[in-house]
């Protein structure tokens, strides 16, 4: 079995042996669009709201989310992170210059 399905955003592969009765799932997402609108927020302004209430940071795809998460806990779920562990890795993973394009405003968080 092997089915395909493309959003136009994210592009899910999912391949099942019947035999084994395993299944793989392997996405695929184009974030070009996503951090050019990043560089130009962050080109744009300081993030502040008018009134320097709130302060854009960061915007991130989901998929980058979930790799984030199998790569610090070993497991893919970020939602299952309690808040305390996604912040750790929001704050290590935006503060690094490895991500930079995931920024939106300058700073540290």
């Amino acid at each position: 079995m092997r089915d395909i399905q493309n959003d136009g955003l994210k592009q899910t592969t999912i391949i099942g042996d019947d035999t084994e009765k395993k299944i793989a799932v392997l996405e695929k997402m184009n974030i070009d669009p996503h951090l050019k609108h990043n560089k130009a927020l962050l080109n744009s302004n300081n993030g502040y709201t008018k009134d320097k209430s709130f302060k854009r940071v960061a915007s991130i795809p989901i998929l980058a989310l979930q790799i984030w998460a199998k790569e610090e806990t070993g497991q893919n779920n970020w939602w299952g992170l309690s808040k305390e562990e996604q912040n750790k890795i929001l704050k290590k993973k935006l503060n690094s210059s490895e991500y930079k394009y995931f920024r939106t405003a300058e700073g540290k968080i």
